[in-house]
């Protein structure tokens, strides 16, 4: 990210977490101009394949491909070459996936990116996911403060020129502190509006509080899917953070 931060609406993710292509669609004619970008994950991914994202690039919508790849360095560097092929805006790995991993997808993709003369995607780390507290961790063995475990998986990943990372508001201010690079993007799902149900998200935030803490970009999904309205429920958040 260069310059001053784009508009708060293209700083908005909205999650496609529904199981068909046609629901989503109509997501997406439903909100569009409203958000920066869409999000594909696991479900509906795994439901429907590549030719929604293929569908929604050739819409002049951006994709956020959140598949969290984690596997053998090779594996991944070859699953990001083709995350870019589909001409998505972002897509994430773990960083728990290690340093080797994450240098392959980062040097591969730039590599495949240069040779064909397409946009390089932002590739993200996911540090630990919002749905996990210190006891989900303690019980598989790791013990160190979650915090902690968050900002080193985060300069890991910019060591290995990952553009930046997907982590819960609360460890925003120290993983600021620790990487000062802005152009480093910190996303930050698990957003809830104050009263919306919290379902799995243990370190949820609402949007205010998320970007009063520096966030870049905000994930936001059943709050505005569950609702009657989708576009006014998302012109109605627009509005009460301006």
């Amino acid at each position: 990210m260069t310059g001053e931060k784009p508009e708060l609406r293209d700083r908005l993710i909205l999650a496609l977490d529904v199981p068909t292509a046609e629901q989503a669609l109509r997501i997406v004619e439903q909100t569009c101009g409203l958000v920066g970008a869409y999000k594909i994950g696991s479900q509906l991914f795994t439901a429907v394949g590549p030719d929604l994202v293929r569908e929604l690039v050739r819409r002049g919508e951006r994709v956020f491909l959140d598949l969290k790849f984690h596997d053998i360095p090779t594996v991944v560097a070859r699953a990001g070459i083709e995350a870019a092929r589909l001409g998505v805006h972002m897509f994430t790995i773990h960083a728990l996936g290690g340093e080797a991993m994450m240098r392959a997808v980062v040097e591969a993709v730039a590599d495949f990116c240069a040779r064909e003369g397409i946009a390089r995607p932002r590739i993200l780390a996911v540090t630990v996911l919002t749905s996990l507290g210190a006891e989900d961790l303690a019980r598989v063995g790791v013990r160190a403060e979650l915090e902690e475990i968050a900002v080193a998986l985060a300069r890991l990943a910019h060591a290995c020129g990952v553009g930046g990372v997907v982590a819960s508001a609360r460890e925003i201010r120290r993983i600021r502190a620790a990487i000062p690079d802005r152009e480093f993007a910190i996303v930050v799902p698990g957003i809830r509006p104050a009263g919306a149900s919290v379902h799995d998200q243990q370190r949820r935030a609402t949007p205010e509080e998320a970007l009063g803490v520096g966030a870049d970009y905000l994930v936001i999904g059943r709050p505005i899917l569950e609702s009657a309205h989708p576009r006014e429920a998302l012109a109605h958040l627009l509005r009460r953070l301006s």
